[in-house]
């Protein structure tokens, strides 16, 4: 399992992809969003008619739109992973203040370095929260059972708390089970979580 930057497309198809990915998006969220606005401020009785001419009117235009951000971000992006030769969360931050300000290049020096900065602080702020929510907790096992409470003890803590509903559901034929033949059942896990990747700048 990679990271969310090497688990993507290599980079000359990642552009493509992206470009795909993001007309969808802009295409499908602005159909909702112009067919309801179409809708609403349609007279009564047209409104299905006006909610759909909204609809082809402006859907495509917003989904163009997203596919524009979309290509040049994964271009910046692509850029930027051939110039430093390697792929960190610094290649997506430069890729989306570069983007920020290319688009706003024909407002003028103030306009493009304002969104560029804008751009570059949003995804590092999205990465940032990103890597914060993907943090595993450990647990180690403590010696003597759960949280230190005798072997006994904490094997009857676990088979009593095993459900909800206690012996509703089969959770008494398991203990009939341990107290008739001596069988003891134990859940087994079938395999261990990954270690978390690590965005150390060497």
């Amino acid at each position: 399992m990679g990271t969310p930057e090497t688990s993507r497309e290599p980079c000359p198809d990642r552009i493509l992809d992206d470009i795909g990915g993001a007309f969808g998006m802009g295409a499908v969220g602005g159909s909702a969003f112009h067919f309801l606005k179409g809708v609403y401020n349609s007279p009564k009785g047209t409104r299905l008619v006006g909610g759909s001419q909204a609809l082809r009117m402006n859907a495509p235009r917003i989904g163009g739109s997203f596919a524009v951000w979309g290509g040049l971000f994964s271009t910046f992006d692509c850029s930027m992973v051939y110039l430093r030769q390697k792929e960190d969360p610094w290649n997506s931050i430069i890729a989306g203040a570069a983007t920020g300000g290319f688009l706003q290049m024909r407002q003028g020096v103030g306009a493009a370095s304002r969104s560029a900065v804008f751009g570059g602080a949003g995804i590092m702020l999205n990465k940032v929260m990103s890597a914060q929510q993907e943090a595993p907790i450990f647990v180690e096992d403590l010696p003597g059972g759960a949280h230190g409470m005798p072997q006994e003890a904490a094997a009857s803590t676990s088979t009593s708390s095993s459900s909800w509903f206690g012996g509703f559901f089969g959770g008494g034929k398991e203990e009939e089970k341990k107290s008739d033949g001596g069988v003891k059942t134990e859940v087994l896990e079938s395999f261990d979580s990954p270690i978390p990747p690590t965005f150390e700048f060497k």
